[in-house]
């Protein structure tokens, strides 16, 4: 799609739709730009518009990858409320419902104010409200907005006291509808048996201030010491968030007939819909998967998920394939000795899980000649605040001055070192830009 076909992606809702020039990515000198204005501005990444280092999104990525989804759970009858806290960005929000999202889930009290900022009515908490001001922030929420709907996680009898004490302290005028989450030893958060989250549904079930709509749990986490034993240990985790459903069921504690069983993180969803979609209870079922990191995929962790993925069903990947839309860019600053070269790139502007990867560098020129592929020999070895240090060949082309844009892995971690990320075309001509609001 050219620059001149794709529309910007934009959000016009009641937060900031403003970069200012004091925003990292932004050009300075200026005053403040409507995002509306930007693709007006006909910046392009590689004629050195935009000062490094910077963060962009490919939008032909971005748009292949939102479809990918939006095709995968049409096909499997499943719906998608994707992990918002990725990129923290409303404009790819609105993207993510315009291809059929369910909802939006989130994991905080303030993402979920980001959320309710940006309009959204169906918000899906992948944690446990704790505390008297997040939980009372929420109820306020629902009792303000009658087609507002929040989901959220319980765990322990503790936490169903501490949440009906908060809403009988309020009126309770709307039960606050929870999920029983289930979780695995050595995990984070969870009942580690059925009969733990068995009790704790009784009580939720019991509560006038509580509803109970389904089971969760979050197998992303899941390792073990090869990859058959990992799988076989997320397999048999989902089969436990299925009968701990059916417990429930069969007891009558879930207070909808649409019962919602999720989980599903960027790597191993296509397990959660084969265990969820073949639970047999005596109400209606909703898959309901989380994946968040699809929408940009990354250069490291989920090309590698995707890859196992792509072993186990190889038809799934085999049509507009996700692919790898974050990238940040940065110059090469100083080469102050054989085979190192300084980048002005840190850990203030990308995420460490993984070292990023140099995959393309340009030298700015008159002719903006596309950027060249760099041989896996070129590689981070570390960063500090503002700079990183690459491994280079000896016969490396590059030179001071240099522009090389990094793949990423773990995108969560780089978007939120960013409030401002501008969408590329494939001229590297910047079409848009989004805040993020972390």
């Amino acid at each position: 799609m050219s620059g001149a076909e794709q529309k910007p992606l934009r959000f016009d809702g009641d937060l900031s739709g403003t970069l200012m020039p004091w925003d990292k990515g932004v050009p300075g000198g200026g005053g403040p730009i409507p995002l509306a204005d930007v693709a007006g501005k006909r910046w392009n990444l590689l004629r050195e518009d935009l000062p490094l280092p910077v963060a962009v999104l490919d939008g032909d990525s971005l748009e292949r990858n939102s479809r990918w989804m939006r095709s995968f759970a049409a096909e499997h009858g499943v719906a998608l409320a994707p992990h918002g806290k990725t990129t923290l960005a409303p404009a790819l929000f609105d993207l993510q419902m315009r291809d059929g999202a369910w909802g939006i889930t989130v994991s905080t009290p303030h993402q979920i104010a980001v959320a309710v900022a940006a309009g959204h009515r169906r918000i899906f908490v992948a944690n446990q409200l704790i505390g008297r001001s997040g939980i009372a922030y929420v109820l306020d929420q629902l009792e303000r907005d009658p087609e507002l709907a929040i989901y959220s996680l319980v765990d322990s009898l503790d936490l169903v006291t501490q949440l009906a004490a908060v809403a009988a302290g309020k009126g309770g005028r709307r039960a606050l509808p929870v999920l029983i989450e289930m979780g695995f030893d050595g995990g984070r958060t969870g009942c580690r048996t059925v009969e733990q989250g068995l009790a704790v549904a009784r009580a939720v079930a019991a509560s006038p201030y509580l509803e109970l709509a389904g089971v969760e749990g979050f197998e992303g986490i899941i390792r073990k010491a090869d990859l058959e034993s990992t799988l076989d240990a997320v397999n048999a985790f989902l089969g436990q968030v299925v009968v701990l459903a059916q417990a429930c069921d069969r007891e009558g504690l879930f207070a909808s007939d649409d019962v919602l069983l999720s989980a599903g993180g960027s790597g191993f969803f296509d397990l959660v819909v084969t265990a969820f979609n073949a639970a047999r209870l005596q109400r209606r079922t909703t898959t309901l998967l989380r994946s968040g990191c699809y929408i940009t995929h990354d250069s490291g962790l989920y090309t590698f998920l995707f890859s196992l993925l792509n072993m186990r069903a190889p038809e799934l990947l085999a049509e507009d394939a996700p692919s790898p839309a974050l990238r940040v860019w940065a110059y090469v600053q100083s080469m102050p000795e054989p085979g190192r070269a300084i980048v002005t790139m840190g850990k203030r502007d990308v995420g460490f899980d993984e070292m990023p990867k140099p995959e393309l560098w340009h030298r700015p020129s008159a002719d903006m000649s596309a950027p060249q592929a760099l041989t896996p020999d070129h590689q981070v070895i570390a960063l500090n605040d503002q700079h990183g240090f690459l491994d280079i060949p000896r016969d490396s082309p590059l030179r001071v001055g240099d522009m090389i844009g990094f793949g990423i892995s773990h995108p969560c971690l780089t978007f939120d070192k960013w409030r401002v990320l501008h969408v590329i075309d494939g001229a590297f001509d910047v079409v848009g830009s989004i805040r993020t609001y972390f």
